[in-house]
């Protein structure tokens, strides 16, 4: 497992104290590579005071305004979620999560996802991920800080990688890279539309047939060949439907 690989992205954070909390969890644990999302309130002093030692990743720190632009090169995404949700997605707690990272980090660019204080991720936000990650906590009180939660999920790495336990995967075989986030958005975008071509989606009234074939396809993690075969084939489906319409 390649830590360097592995991003931790926090989205609109909204106090910039947070922000080095996250950044001293991470450094105690090894990983260096934050991503911040729009956040409300960054450069500023109360990250650095409480970053300690960790100012460096702070300096290091990539702000982006979008998670699209946070985890377009990523192959593999996981998004914290403390909500059930109306479409169930598979969900691991932090250590069989870790273990699945490390399985896929040697190689492959992951990104963590780790949403606002007040709410989390949105809907829209968490499908665009592989796999959702939920920290187990008492009823009696579940609410856990930023940097904690953080702090968990890089523990947890953190022991994989010392007790050398790291996972075998079917994927370190394979043969094609897995499709990056922003090919795999460029392939939603056409499939939604050659389903609208072909009449089998209703844009009035979608339902939740997009989420349910996000779900499908970030289940099994299309390669970047796979990727093209499909776009090829919605292409040409395209063609046929054009044809038919102009009679020819």
């Amino acid at each position: 497992m390649n830590l360097d690989n592995i991003r931790i992205v926090l989205v609109n954070t909204t106090h910039p104290g947070n922000i080095g909390g996250v950044a001293r969890a991470m450094k105690n644990m090894g990983l260096s590579r934050l991503y911040l999302v729009a956040p409300e309130k960054f450069p500023d002093e109360q990250a650095v005071w409480r970053a300690a030692s960790a100012g460096d990743l702070l300096d290091s720190a990539v702000i982006t305004a979008t998670v699209e632009e946070a985890i377009g090169d990523c192959q593999f995404v996981v998004g914290t979620s403390a909500r059930e949700r109306r479409i169930p997605w598979p969900l691991l707690d932090p250590r069989q999560c870790a273990a699945r990272i490390g399985a896929l980090a040697g190689r492959e660019q992951v990104a963590i996802l780790f949403g606002r204080e007040d709410r989390g991720l949105t809907n829209e936000e968490l499908q665009l991920c592989n796999l959702h990650l939920n920290i187990p906590t008492s009823d009696a009180y579940s609410s856990l800080n930023l940097a904690m939660a953080v702090q968990i999920v890089c523990y947890e790495l953190r022991m994989l990688l010392v007790q050398g336990d790291l996972p075998a995967s079917e994927d370190d075989q394979w043969d094609t890279p897995f499709a990056t986030l922003a090919n795999l958005e460029r392939f939603y975008l056409h499939l939604e539309q050659a389903l609208t071509d072909i009449e089998f989606l209703d844009p009035t009234a979608p339902r939740q047939l997009m989420a349910r074939l996000r779900r499908l396809y970030g289940r099994v993690r299309l390669d970047e060949m796979e990727l093209n075969i499909l776009r090829g084939i919605l292409t040409e489906t395209q063609k046929w439907v054009e044809r038919g319409r102009h009679g020819s």
